[in-house]
């Protein structure tokens, strides 16, 4: 975990639940003080970046995937509802694939899905 600006961090806690390995700085700093206001909040808490890596060969190879052929009107998110029933999956998907957003996906352009998402996040160290 990097180090925060003394300015910028009043406390830190722990965040419970699927980020539990993630911390939450909370921010009182006067720089934030136009937005604080604007927002009527007192403070502003931001969350650590989690830092994920990319899959090894092995470990991809590990993965079963279905492979799916990128058609006019396909979203990720419809895609990680379909295969996982929660589209907040459609990341592993992108990130599996190496791309940053459904922007980069051409029409007829294959991409693979893997199938089981609890080894899929374990492989990309999300878990």
């Amino acid at each position: 975990m990097g180090k925060w600006p003394i300015w910028m961090v009043e406390k830190a806690r722990l965040i419970m639940g699927r980020y539990d390995k993630y911390r939450i700085f909370t921010n009182s700093s006067e720089y934030y003080k136009p937005l604080r206001e604007k927002r009527g909040v007192s403070i502003i808490e931001h969350y650590e970046t989690p830092a994920f890596s990319n899959p090894t060969v092995a470990q991809r190879m590990s993965l079963t995937t279905n492979a799916h052929i990128w058609k006019y009107g396909d979203r990720l998110y419809n895609l990680a509802s379909q295969y996982y029933g929660d589209t907040r999956y459609w990341w592993v998907i992108a990130w599996y694939n190496g791309l940053p957003c459904e922007a980069e996906i051409a029409n007829g352009s294959v991409i693979y899905i893997p199938v089981n998402i609890a080894h899929a996040l374990q492989v990309l160290g999300a878990t």
